[in-house]
C-alpha cells in the first residue's frame, strides 16, 4: 500500500501494527505524512477502460482491499486523533464487485465507517475519490447523509459535456444519467459541495462538442472543477488517434471553462459571507500572520492568526469575505463556536 500524503506538519506518523495483517495485494505497512491528515486505499487498477487513461494497462483490473483490513486502519487513525481520511480508489464506488458476493458494498463499507464515528464519539470527516458517475447510487448518497463523519462533499468527474465525447472516452454514461445523479445529490445532500474533472480538446472534440461541456458547467454549477487540457497518454487507447485540437485552441478552452468556475465559485461563496462555519486547520498561508484550512466541504478558508497550536484542530470561523475559490473570515472565540451548515 503506498504511502499516505497529506497535511502541512511533514512527520512521518506510523500507526499501530496494522503491517502484521498483510493481504494478499498489500504488503506495505501504512505510514503518513501528518499526524491529522490520511489517504486510505481501498481499491487499486480500474475495469472501466476510458479511452484516454492507461490504468487499466498499468495497474491491472480492480482489486478491492478487504474491508476487514479498511475499517480496521480507519478506526486506529480516529483513536490516534486523525481528523480528516479521505478513501481511495480509481472508481470508488465500485469497490467489492471484483470479489464476486465475497465483500461488502462500498454503501456497506461506508455505514460500517458511519456507524463507528457515532461510537467513537470523535469527530472526524471521511472523504472519498473517485466515484465513477455510472456506479453512483442513492443508497451511497443516503448513507451520507446519515452519518456526521461523512462529508458533505462529493467528488463527480463530468470530464465532457457532450454525449459523442463521452462515447468516445468510453465512459458509459451519457450527460442525462449524470443530470440524474447531480439532482440526487442536491435532493439527499443539499448542503454538500460538488467538484467534477474535465478534459478539453480531447481528440476530435468540435467547438460544438466544447459549447456542450460549457453549458454543463453553467448547469451544474460546481464548487470546482479540475480542468486539463488533453494529452495522450501511452498505452492509452486515445494515444492511437490523432491529438488534432491545436495546442492554442486547448489553451483558449481551458481559460473559458476557468472563467465559468470562477463565476459560479463566487457566487456559492458569497452566500457564505456572515455565516459560521467549521474548518480544519492546515497551516500556515502565504499571506503572512494568517492560518489556512479547509471547510467539510473542502472549501479553503483563511483567518488572522499565528497560533500554530491550532493546526490540525477544528476552530469555527466567520466567513467575512470571498474570491472565486476561497473564503476569508474571522477567528470565533471558544464561547462563539457555534458553527451553522456544512459547507
Amino acid at each position: 500500500m503506498p504511502a499516505a500524503k497529506g497535511g502541512s506538519r511533514g512527520q512521518i506518523v506510523p500507526i499501530g501494527n496494522l503491517g502484521d495483517r498483510k493481504s494478499d495485494y498489500w504488503k506495505i505497512a501504512p505510514h503518513y505524512s501528518s499526524g491529522f491528515e490520511a489517504f486510505v486505499p481501498i481499491q487499486n487498477g480500474c475495469d472501466k477502460f476510458c479511452t484516454f487513461c492507461a490504468v487499466p494497462y498499468t495497474r491491472g483490473r480492480e482489486v478491492s482491499r478487504s474491508s476487514a483490513e479498511i475499517l480496521a486502519e480507519v478506526e486506529q487513525l480516529v483513536d490516534a486523533g486523525y481528523r480528516s481520511i479521505t478513501l481511495l480508489g480509481q472508481n470508488v464506488n465500485s469497490y467489492g464487485l471484483d470479489r464476486n458476493g465475497g465483500e461488502i458494498s462500498f454503501a456497506e463499507l461506508l455505514t460500517r465507517i458511519g456507524e463507528f464515528g457515532e461510537r467513537s464519539g470523535r469527530r472526524f470527516w471521511v472523504y472519498f475519490t473517485s466515484p465513477h458517475p455510472r456506479d453512483m447510487t442513492e443508497e451511497v448518497l443516503e448513507v451520507i447523509a446519515r452519518h456526521d463523519c461523512l462529508a458533505k462533499q462529493i467528488h463527480l468527474p463530468i470530464q465532457s459535456g457532450d454525449d459523442k465525447v463521452l462515447i468516445k472516452m468510453n465512459r458509459n454514461y451519457r450527460v442525462d444519467h449524470y443530470r440524474k445523479v447531480v439532482a440526487n445529490i442536491r435532493r439527499l445532500l443539499p448542503n454538500a459541495t460538488l467538484f467534477t474533472d474535465i478534459i478539453v480538446g480531447f481528440s476530435g472534440e468540435t467547438e460544438e462538442q466544447f459549447e456542450a461541456t460549457r453549458a454543463a458547467m453553467r448547469e451544474f454549477r460546481y464548487n470546482m472543477a479540475y480542468i486539463a487540457t488533453y494529452s495522450p497518454r501511452p498505452g492509452a487507447a486515445s494515444s492511437r488517434w490523432d491529438d488534432d485540437v491545436a495546442h492554442e485552441e486547448k489553451k483558449r478552452r481551458y481559460h473559458e471553462l476557468s472563467a465559468e468556475l470562477q463565476t459560479t465559485s463566487i457566487e456559492h461563496n458569497r452566500k457564505l459571507i456572515g455565516r459560521r462555519v467549521t474548518v480544519l486547520v492546515q497551516g500556515r498561508d502565504r499571506k503572512e500572520g494568517h492560518l489556512t484550512g479547509k471547510t467539510e466541504g473542502l472549501l479553503i478558508v483563511r483567518f488572522p492568526s499565528t497560533d500554530g497550536s491550532l493546526i490540525g484542530r477544528f476552530v469555527e470561523v466567520e466567513i467575512t469575505s470571498c474570491a472565486p475559490l476561497s473564503l476569508s473570515g474571522r477567528l470565533l472565540p471558544v464561547g462563539q463556536r457555534q458553527a451553522v451548515g456544512a459547507l
